[in-house]
């Protein structure tokens, strides 16, 4: 199962005393799993941005524990700066990253809400999606009248805190309020121009966002503001939905540039507002030269773009993620400026732990590995790995066809199935080390005390969970390899000819791997003591095999025929 991640953005009232921001950023890592991304301080603002990202249940904790820590060392009684305000900790909205909808990131604010409330004694208001009344949505209204306004806001029965005390006591005096939110990621995106004219970047900024530019009679840039009846300028909308945007020029650069906020990018995606400004340019007689990303932005955004420019020039989607990634850095020019490294850039990437994979490994270390006297990587791993090397050729084929000259029109059919061969290389490599894995779990099982009766029983039911595990994963090998073979297959009768012994050879890699696999299974399997569970994994291996080596016979048949 894919992992959740969501990113949290804590607000502090602090920016000038970097010792007392570093101590309530730093709160975060105390929490496993959470990693802090960024520290933003604004002397003038008084306030800091922080952001760090993890599974959503260690976030909440991470942001508990750093609103905690602000209301010890922030005294709001005592703050003053340019930007609206009301506590220690004045925001804390939560934003899905991936594999998580917003909708449940709104569960999770809530889950925090009442804690701060019930722990800290702290009073809040939900906005935005964790909104539970339509007046809240809007983060300015449930901060109106700020710090100072706020003994009064609190005893109003129409701006009782969501959680929380309702009466400005000593503490609350102290912490101030916080606002706390779900809302969608938010990406900061400049647009680069072969002018240095504010004006006509400007003019497509007017072009693209949703506010549009106000309609004026005559001349669209001096002439008379055109009112409605309440005497309020009447707009032109922009093409994009969720886009604010305006013009600007870089001295350090030289260049004009439209700088955009993409506030929902489920709406607007940013492969979308640079190729809509593309055509806003040429229409005005200039050209888009790149773009800039400001700040970091989810491994999802980065494909869908990569994705978006491939279909434009009817190329398979079957390539891999950092493919995709290539594509999408080069037809967005993101380093036309400076040099853009994914690594830096995309979120799931800063959250790589440094451990050591298998599938990190060259070839020949990998190899190396294997052949040393640890344990482990054994058969299963090995197993999993021929298993993507089979599809992996399945795959390429596939690649090879939609490629091919004269097959334009046929170039969707083997993108999908590219697609599909991609989906199983990668369950297929997670599978090379989480059959080690698996196996470490044992022999971290029988390395749990046995000092009495108690400890005895946890070890020993440890070591069969761990068993279980360790029978489950190669049975998802024997799964996964039998169902990529549909790849090679559709390739052997509908791909590229000439790679047939290709195709061919992936098939017996797959077959390789759901033997290897099975043998595994048996192995593990007459070690566990819940028989029915035994029974039960071992009948449907055992189904998988045969239709495998009925499904490899069938499959040469085919290749032997054709060659």
């Amino acid at each position: 199962m894919k992992k959740q991640l969501i990113e949290c953005v804590p607000n502090i009232s602090e920016g000038r005393d970097i010792n007392k921001i570093n101590t309530i950023a730093k709160v975060v890592e105390t929490v496993e799993g959470v990693k802090l991304l960024d520290i933003d301080p604004g002397k003038a603002t008084n306030r800091t941005v922080i952001t760090f990202v993890g599974e959503p249940e260690n976030v909440i904790e991470a942001a508990f524990r750093l609103i905690k820590k602000a209301s010890e060392l922030i005294d709001m009684s005592k703050h003053s700066g340019e930007h609206p305000r009301f506590g220690a900790t004045d925001v804390c909205p939560l934003v899905p990253i991936s594999n998580i909808a917003l909708d449940e990131a709104a569960v999770y604010a809530h889950k925090l809400g009442e804690r701060v409330g019930k722990e800290l004694g702290i009073p809040g208001y939900f906005y935005e999606n964790a909104a539970r009344e339509d007046k809240r949505k809007n983060l300015a209204s449930c901060r109106s009248g700020e710090y100072e306004g706020l003994k009064e806001k609190l005893v109003n029965p129409d701006w009782k805190p969501d959680f929380g005390p309702s009466e400005f006591n000593n503490s609350v005096a102290k912490s101030g309020a916080i606002a706390i939110s779900a809302r969608d990621f938010l990406i900061a995106y400049n647009v680069n121009l072969n002018t240095t004219s504010t004006r006509r970047a400007n003019a497509i900024a007017f072009d693209i966002r949703e506010a549009g530019r106000i309609k004026r009679d005559g001349n669209p840039s001096t002439g008379k503001k055109v009112l409605d009846k309440n005497g309020e300028p009447i707009r032109i909308p922009g093409k994009l939905k969720a886009v604010k945007g305006i013009g600007w020029y870089i001295e350090e650069y030289g260049i004009a540039q439209i700088s955009y906020n993409l506030t929902n990018i489920s709406i607007t995606s940013m492969h979308k507002a640079f190729d809509e400004t593309v055509k806003a340019a040429t229409d005005r007689g200039l050209r888009v030269t790149g773009s800039e990303l400001i700040g970091l932005i989810p491994l999802q955004a980065m494909l869908d773009a990569g994705n978006f420019f491939l279909q434009k020039q009817q190329r398979s989607l079957g390539i891999s993620e950092d493919e995709k990634i290539k594509i999408a850095v080069k037809s967005l020019g993101l380093d036309d400026l400076k040099p853009f490294n994914p690594k830096e850039k995309i979120i799931e990437y800063l959250l790589d732990d440094d451990s050591k994979k298998l599938i990190d490994l060259s070839v020949k270390d990998f190899a190396e590995e294997t052949a040393g006297e640890s344990i482990a990587p054994g058969g299963g791993s090995i197993s999993a790995y021929v298993g993507t090397l089979g599809v992996s050729l399945g795959t390429m084929v596939a690649n090879l066809s939609a490629h091919k000259a004269g097959w334009d029109n046929k170039w969707e059919f083997y993108s999908k199935w590219a697609e599909k061969g991609q989906a199983y290389k990668n369950k297929l490599l997670f599978l090379v080390d989480e059959d080690t894995n698996a196996f470490n779990k044992i022999i971290a099982g029988f390395r749990l005390h046995k000092g009495n009766t108690k400890e005895i029983q946890l070890r020993t039911e440890a070591i069969q969970n761990a068993t279980k595990y360790a029978t489950e994963i190669p049975f998802q090998v024997m799964e996964t390899s039998y169902n990529s073979m549909e790849v090679m297959e559709a390739m052997l009768k509908e791909g590229l000819q000439t790679s047939l012994s290709d195709a061919g050879v992936g098939v017996l890699c797959a077959r390789t791997a759901i033997i290897g696999a099975y043998y595994n299974v048996r192995i593990n399997a007459k070690d566990i003591k819940d028989k029915v569970f035994t029974e039960d994994i071992l009948a449907k291996a055992k189904t998988i095999y045969n239709k495998t080596l009925k499904k490899e016979k069938e499959l040469m048949a085919i290749i032997d025929s054709k060659i």
